[in-house]
């Protein structure tokens, strides 16, 4: 059985997040995954690097010494929480996100978080679930990283776990 892990719930629920504060679907899956691995590395603890703030802008930064995989990078801002642009891959109408010199596609998050859901038709009623959910906040809670983190991922993250795994997964016989 494929189980959902706190992992998939925190890239859905953050990607609902983006989806809500206006990135279109596609950027707001890269957004999600990218949150996630970056909370994944967080917890088991890391070092960042750094890049130019373009305040959710997309312009060209100068170099950093501090960036961990040696590129230029930008950084896009969601509200207060930010996220590393790939320049490369980005565009205005559809911004994706880079972490650890990996750039978190629309293609990657369905592999690694909706596939666990087994069914595209399951992983959209986990996702219309999801939108529900973050829509219930206003505004400011969604625009503070830590806010949504402490308000609406922490507080629920083992419930929609289990029952999105009771719900969504097949059982072992």
């Amino acid at each position: 059985m494929a189980r959902i892990t706190r992992f998939t719930v925190m890239s859905v629920l953050q990607a609902a997040r983006a989806s809500v504060l206006g990135l279109p679907k596609d950027s707001a899956y890269s957004w999600g995954l990218n949150k996630a691995i970056f909370f994944a590395a967080a917890k088991r603890g890391f070092k960042g690097g750094g890049g130019k703030s373009t305040g959710g802008k997309f312009e060209t930064s100068e170099k950093s010494t501090k960036k961990p995989s040696g590129e230029d990078q930008d950084v896009f801002f969601l509200g207060s929480d930010k996220a590393f642009l790939d320049r490369e891959a980005s565009s205005k109408e559809k911004p994706l996100f880079t972490i650890g010199g990996e750039t978190q596609t629309e293609s990657d998050f369905k592999k690694q978080v909706a596939a666990r859901f087994g069914s595209e038709s399951n992983f959209e009623k986990a996702w219309n679930e999801a939108m529900e959910i973050v829509k219930g906040y206003d505004k400011g809670t969604l625009d503070s990283g830590s806010e949504f983190f402490d308000q609406v991922y922490k507080p629920r993250r083992d419930m929609l776990a289990q029952k999105w795994t009771e719900t969504f997964t097949e059982k072992e016989s």
